[in-house]
């Protein structure tokens, strides 16, 4: 009786997928602490730059919150969408997510952003990196995601103040909305 109380004190939250074949489908997800999905107009810019589709491409939503890039992703034909997700309801709401949009393409997993990427060998043509703003995070998943990249592999950064990127990275396009900045970044060829 006690859980069930606290679950429906827990303010659910909602996002509306903006195009491919989920176009006006909504997520939802729970009250995390951090958790701030990104804006409906910075997720149009962002998928304006990478091209509107994704068809072929494999993706990494690293500290996926809401899902909304990840799903975003998946809509928009990505062949496959990984998730990382640490908090426990969170994650669960983006698996039961997926199941609910009926996205094959897209696969969870519960684990540390960070201890991921020390983990896991996998490569991606897109990451999406939207660490809790008052981490340190950045710098140092910065110095480890060439590895996780591949050939012509972007790296999307959203945070709570601009950063400075240095070699081997290269800032491909920029913008602002409110207090929040987001890049796309390159490897220097």
């Amino acid at each position: 009786m006690r859980n069930q109380q606290r679950q429906l004190e827990l303010k659910i939250n909602k996002v509306r997928i903006g195009g491919g074949e989920l176009r006006s489908r909504i997520i939802t997800f729970p009250d995390a602490e951090g958790l701030r999905p990104t804006s409906d107009r910075v997720r149009e810019t962002l998928f304006n730059w990478l091209g509107q589709t994704l068809y072929g491409r494999s993706c990494l939503d690293l500290f996926a919150g809401s899902g909304a890039l990840g799903f975003e992703a998946a809509s928009r034909g990505a062949l496959r969408v990984l998730m990382v997700e640490k908090s426990l309801p969170v994650f669960r709401s983006l698996k039961d997510n997926a199941g609910k949009l009926g996205c094959a393409n897209v696969s969870v997993r519960h684990q540390d952003g960070l201890e991921f990427v020390r983990r896991d060998a996998q490569r991606f043509d897109v990451i999406f990196l939207d660490p809790p703003f008052q981490s340190d995070y950045l710098p140092r998943l910065l110095e480890m995601l060439p590895q996780h990249l591949s050939d012509n592999g972007v790296v999307y950064v959203e945070s709570g103040a601009a950063i400075e990127v240095s070699s081997p990275w290269q800032v491909l396009k920029s913008g602002r909305a409110g207090q929040v900045f987001y890049q796309l970044v390159g490897l220097i060829q």
